[in-house]
């Protein structure tokens, strides 16, 4: 097998905690990893799951607080709190965007039998929003569609 090929069937995953689960991301998407900061800017009438706007380097970025977003139950802010900014497809229309995550945690490779289909039931999110559930050693990480999740409306 070349170098080229093994590549072609590995994916590495960036994970992170939120709400006490494990979730990753593919690394393609994410553009870099900053640190929560609660002085962002707030913006009236947005959804509850966006926390406000930070200023990237001159651009405006959305900070979407994902726990929200996704139901599950907020964590606290503590000096792990970042945020996670991710390029994502959204309703068609490449963004960039800020998920809050709980702590970052390290970046995976998983090759293709690492990856299952996501459940039909048992996990705390909406399973389309899932690619599916990532083996890493005796543990399951659950691998988000970022562009679905960022295009779904509020209450997933």
């Amino acid at each position: 097998m070349d170098t080229e090929q093994a590549a072609a069937e590995t994916a590495q995953y960036l994970t992170f905690t939120l709400a006490g689960e494990e979730y990753a991301v593919s690394i393609l998407k994410v553009r870099e990893i900053i640190r929560y900061d609660p002085t962002l800017t707030t913006v009236p009438t947005m959804p509850a799951w966006v926390r406000g706007v930070i200023n990237l380097r001159g651009s405006v970025v959305p900070v979407i607080d994902l726990a929200v977003k996704l139901g599950v139950p907020s964590g606290a802010i503590t000096n792990r709190t970042c945020v996670v900014v991710v390029e994502a497809l959204v309703n068609g229309d490449h963004t960039v965007a800020g998920i809050m995550a709980d702590s970052v945690s390290e970046v995976k490779v998983l090759a293709p039998g690492d990856v299952e289909p996501p459940p039909e039931f048992g996990t705390p999110i909406r399973g389309d929003l899932l690619k599916g559930l990532g083996k890493i050693g005796a543990r399951f990480v659950l691998i988000l569609d970022i562009d679905r999740v960022l295009s779904t409306p509020a209450g997933v």
